[in-house]
């Protein structure tokens, strides 16, 4: 059975027509697990710093469990190229990329490159908002009708229910108009308003702080709050305050669908027919602040650590954005742009093409950052979410990542 496009939004992935042919739809190339550097100019990122060189690896045995899990799951669940990073302090590294990063000329996937992160972009809207907290500029149980006009019930919606899921407002990516046009023009640009008007066509779901409901409708408004506060654009404040302080150089947030080399080819069923497509060049501007930017390993691996235990932050601010609720989906709790699952705390990001993971173990100082150049569902779940499941299960096993918030252009599947 199709999908229903309308719910497949919430790690930032929706469904959208490709203007291009349609891919073939033939399993990738088996490419054999690489060795646990990165594949790159000489073995080294262009930051200078080699993946697993600085602790060492985590031993023939479990490096082998991990090869073998990861392995596993890319051919049952057809994913081309997974790139997988592990950091344990004390215990040493795991750095793999294995599959392929292009269908068409069996190019392997690598370390070295970037990909889309879809809703992960969400930790650094909310952070550039909490850093605004910390000036002083806003407070989070502020209403949005202070800053933006037009909200339905904005009166009674505060910043806070707003990077919590809890506002009520009707997402825009479930509005069928939305997805029509979305559909019929994956190249298109849309701004920030276009998008919430879609939304804004729809009651709300339910009273603002009463239950929980991933919607990126949210963070569109917090990216416009941020830029009419600081006076910036939203890309230019992160730039500013959030990317340059966390020394994250390979990360940007596109004006459209740039995509800076290298990185792999995408590939995604978001289609009407369900057909499998390279969706690397659609633009994500429908996405905004809620799920447009782009990143690499490297910076993903630190971004992991600085967004759970709140360096850019104040403690006070960073522990209003710890406290995590109930989702409605057991053993996962989110707070202000961030969730927890297992005692893992991060985010995952997905895009029609892309999937991402990046997390923070606190009981263990580890890190886990995958990235999957593909969205398809394998078995209803989250092609990501099986990786990490894997992942965890060798590595840290009193602490398996399980399923977080489903994505919202993914709950409800073929």
């Amino acid at each position: 059975m199709r999908r229903t496009p309308a719910r497949r939004l919430f790690a930032a992935a929706l469904l959208v027509a490709s203007v291009l042919a349609p891919m073939a739809t033939a399993p990738a190339t088996a490419v054999p697990a690489g060795p646990a550097v990165p594949v790159g100019p000489a073995g080294v990122h262009p930051h200078g710093t080699e993946d697993c060189r600085d602790s060492g690896s985590l031993g023939p045995e479990l490096t082998a469990r991990l090869d073998k899990a990861i392995e596993d799951v890319r051919e049952q669940a057809g994913i081309p190229g997974i790139v997988a990073g592990v950091w344990m302090p004390g215990k040493g590294c795991y750095v793999r990329a294995t599959g392929v990063a292009d269908k068409v000329t069996g190019r392997p996937m690598s370390t070295y490159g970037s990909v889309r992160i879809g809703s992960e972009t969400k930790t650094f809207t909310v952070t550039a908002l909490l850093k605004l907290v910390d000036a002083g500029r806003i407070g989070l149980d502020d209403p949005i009708s202070r800053y933006i006009d037009g909200v339905p019930n904005g009166d009674n919606i505060t910043l806070r229910h707003l990077a919590e899921m809890r506002s009520g407002l009707f997402p825009y990516t479930s509005d069928p108009d939305f997805i029509q046009d979305l559909e019929s023009h994956p190249a298109r640009s849309f701004t920030p308003d276009e998008v919430l008007a879609y939304g804004y066509r729809h009651d709300n779901t339910f009273a603002p702080g009463t239950q929980f409901e991933y919607c990126n409708s949210n963070l569109i408004l917090l990216g416009l709050v941020v830029e009419k506060v600081s006076g910036r654009r939203l890309a230019d404040f992160i730039d500013r305050q959030v990317l340059r302080p966390a020394g994250l150089r390979e990360t940007l947030f596109p004006r459209g669908a740039e995509f800076p080399e290298p990185h792999p080819r995408g590939y995604t069923d978001q289609t009407p027919s369900g057909a499998v497509v390279d969706s690397t060049d659609w633009n994500p501007s429908w996405a905004w602040a809620a799920g447009a930017m782009i990143s690499d390993l490297h910076d993903l691996r630190r971004w992991a650590k600085i967004v759970a235990t709140g360096e850019l932050l104040s403690p006070e601010t960073q522990a209003e954005r710890l406290k995590t609720l109930p989702t409605g989906f057991p053993g996962t709790s989110y707070g202000l742009g961030i969730f927890e699952t297992g005692g893992w705390i991060g985010h995952n990001g997905s895009i029609p093409g892309y999937e991402t993971v990046t997390v923070y173990l606190p009981s263990q100082k580890a890190t886990m950052v995958l990235m999957l150049n593909t969205d398809i569902s394998a078995g209803g779940q989250e092609p990501s979410t099986l990786v990490a499941r894997a992942v965890t299960q060798v590595v840290t096993p009193d602490n398996v990542f399980d399923r977080p918030v489903p994505p919202p252009l993914s709950e409800t599947r073929r």
